[in-house]
C-alpha cells in the first residue's frame, strides 16, 4: 500500500500495518508483542504505522488462535454496588459454563468514563458485551466500528434498536407509595440520584402515579455529590418533617439512613422509611427496611441467554424483558400515627403484608 490512504469502510489489518512499515507480518508481531529483537528504525516505523492506521490489536484472534475460551465484556457503572457485583458474579458463572471468558469493567458512574471503557474493550475483539449503562445516553458512547451484540440491562436506553433486560420499576415503585398511602402517610420526600437516570425517572413517574391522597416531592441528591448531601440534610433538619422517605437506589439509601443516624433520627419514631433496592443489610437491622428486591440473578441469567443467542448467530428484532420485583413489607413502615390515632380514614388492608412478599401485577 505504501503511502496511500485506507479507505474507512475496511478495518485495518497487521498486513496493512506491515504493508505501511515496509516490514513483514512477523516484525510487526513482534513489536506489538514488545519483543525485544526488533532494531529501534523498524520498531519506529511499525509504531509510526499503527497510529496512521488506527489498527487496534485483535486480542480475540489471538485467543482463538490459542484455543482458549472465546471472550465477552461487561460494563458496569460501579463494581462496589452490591446489586451490580452480584449482577457480574452471576454472569461469570454462567460463562464459565457456556466456556466463555469475561473482561469486566466499571465505568465508575461517570458518562465519560464509560464512553473510555468502551473503547478500550474494543481492542479485546469481544464476541458480545453486556452493559448496565451509566444513563440512557448509551447509544452516543459506543464507539464507531463496535458491530459485536450488544445487550443492555437494568438501565433502559434513550435510544431504540437495543436488546434490553430490565425490571419493571413504575409498577414496583408504585406499590411502596399505594402501601404508604393506605398506612395513612400524608406527605413523602423521595429521594434519588438523579432523574436523568432512566431508571430513577420511571420509579418517580411510579410513584406519582400510585400515590393517591399522598402528597410526594422529589429530591435529587446526586451520586457522590456533597452539594446534594448538604440538600439531603438541610431537608431531614427542617420542620415539620415529612411522614415517610423513599429512596429510589441503593446509594440514596445508605446514604439517607447514614444522615437520619447523624440528625438523630429514628425510624419509625420520627419518619417511615423504604428503599427500591432490597440488600442484606436491611433485613438485618432493627426495625427491617421495606423495600424492593429486584430479580438481579434473574435479569443476569436472561441477559447472558439474549446475549448467547446473538453471539451465535440468532438474529431477529431487539428483545425487551421486563421482569417482575416483589415488595418486602417490614417494620419500618408502619401505619401512621394520624391513622392510628383515627384522623385519617383509609380502607383496605391491601398492604398489610409483615414480611411477606408482594409481586404487582
Amino acid at each position: 500500500m505504501g503511502e496511500g490512504k485506507v479507505s474507512k469502510s475496511r478495518t485495518p489489518s497487521i498486513k496493512m500495518v506491515a504493508d505501511r512499515a515496509g516490514v513483514s507480518v512477523a516484525t510487526v508481531s513482534n513489536v506489538l508483542n514488545g519483543k525485544p529483537t526488533v532494531s529501534p528504525d523498524f520498531a519506529r516505523r511499525v509504531n509510526d504505522a499503527v497510529r496512521e492506521l488506527g489498527y487496534v490489536v485483535d486480542l480475540g484472534a489471538s485467543r482463538l488462535r490459542s484455543r482458549k475460551a472465546q471472550l465477552a465484556g461487561v460494563v458496569v457503572p460501579d463494581l462496589t454496588n452490591p446489586m451490580f457485583a452480584s449482577f457480574v458474579s452471576t454472569l461469570e458463572h454462567l460463562a464459565r459454563l457456556d466456556d466463555y471468558d469475561l473482561v469486566v469493567v466499571s465505568a465508575r458512574n461517570n458518562a465519560e468514563e464509560e464512553a473510555d471503557r468502551l473503547r478500550k474493550i474494543r481492542s479485546w475483539r469481544p464476541a458480545g458485551l453486556i452493559v448496565i449503562p451509566c444513563d440512557g445516553a448509551i447509544a452516543e458512547r459506543l464507539p464507531n466500528g463496535f458491530f459485536a451484540p450488544v445487550v443492555l440491562a437494568d438501565r433502559i436506553p434513550d435510544a431504540a434498536g437495543f436488546d434490553l433486560i430490565a425490571v419493571d420499576n413504575g409498577a414496583a415503585a408504585g406499590a411502596i407509595a399505594a402501601h404508604l398511602d393506605e398506612q395513612g402517610y400524608r406527605d413523602c420526600v423521595v429521594l434519588g440520584s438523579s432523574l436523568s437516570i432512566t431508571n430513577v425517572r420511571e420509579r418517580w413517574e411510579g410513584v406519582r402515579t400510585a400515590a393517591g391522597r399522598m402528597h410526594v416531592e422529589m429530591l435529587e441528591i446526586g451520586i457522590d455529590d456533597d452539594n446534594g448531601a448538604q440538600r439531603l440534610e438541610e431537608r431531614l433538619r427542617r420542620q415539620p418533617l415529612p411522614g415517610a422517605l423513599f429512596s429510589l437506589d441503593h446509594g440514596t439509601t445508605l446514604l439517607t439512613y447514614r444522615t437520619m443516624a447523624e440528625i438523630g433520627l429514628s425510624v419509625p419514631g420520627d419518619l417511615a422509611f423504604a428503599s427500591f433496592d432490597e440488600m442484606e443489610w436491611m433485613r438485618l437491622v432493627a426495625p427491617g427496611i421495606t423495600a424492593v428486591r429486584q430479580p438481579v440473578e434473574e435479569m443476569a441469567e436472561q441477559a447472558w441467554a439474549l446475549l448467547l443467542r446473538r453471539m451465535t448467530g440468532s438474529g431477529g428484532k431487539p428483545v425487551t424483558r421486563r421482569l417482575r420485583c416483589a415488595v418486602e413489607i417490614r417494620g419500618s413502615t408502619p401505619r401512621s400515627p394520624l391513622e392510628e390515632a383515627g384522623k385519617t380514614k383509609l380502607g383496605g388492608e391491601k398492604w398489610k403484608l409483615q414480611d411477606e412478599p408482594y409481586s404487582p401485577e
